[in-house]
């Protein structure tokens, strides 16, 4: 089985069986929408102290944003903040390669998967919206004043 295909099923995996899809109770909550396609999300974030407790939402979209959703849930709950933050930045770096990163899959895990997606501009976007959402969401979370995204 080729790498990219391989890629494709995981994405395709947790498009048809999302992880922490349904809102939940949380500290905070935010509506990104990407204007070029269409895409929405509606995420919870909830934390524990300095853990992140639980990332629950609703969305509606492509199945890049879709699964991307899940895979961040997979990500980042049960992790510190700090620790969620830097897997937030890897798959930024990631999402920005233009296709040149292939991405750590120690940090990203099931994020890898998202690799090829970079070499296509429009669908960056999509895969970043709830990574967007998450960090703003978690930056209300923290009391903090989260930043502009264009």
């Amino acid at each position: 089985m080729k790498l990219d295909s391989m890629y494709q099923e995981i994405i395709l995996d947790h498009y048809r069986n999302p992880h922490g899809k349904g809102l939940r109770d949380g500290d905070a909550e935010v509506h990104h929408v990407n204007p070029t396609c269409g895409d929405e999300i509606t995420l919870r974030v909830r934390l524990d102290g300095s853990v992140v407790a639980d990332v629950s939402y609703e969305s509606q979209g492509c199945s890049i944003s879709q699964a991307s959703a899940s895979v961040l849930n997979d990500l980042v709950v049960g992790k510190a903040v700090g620790d969620a933050q830097v897997i937030q930045e890897a798959f930024l770096e990631l999402m920005q390669s233009k296709g040149q990163l292939e991405g750590d899959e120690e940090v990203l895990e099931d994020a890898v998967a998202f690799a090829g997606v970079s070499k296509y501009p429009a669908r960056v976007k999509c895969a970043l919206l709830s990574w967007m959402a998450w960090k703003d969401a978690t930056a209300k979370a923290l009391g903090q004043q989260p930043a502009i995204n264009d």
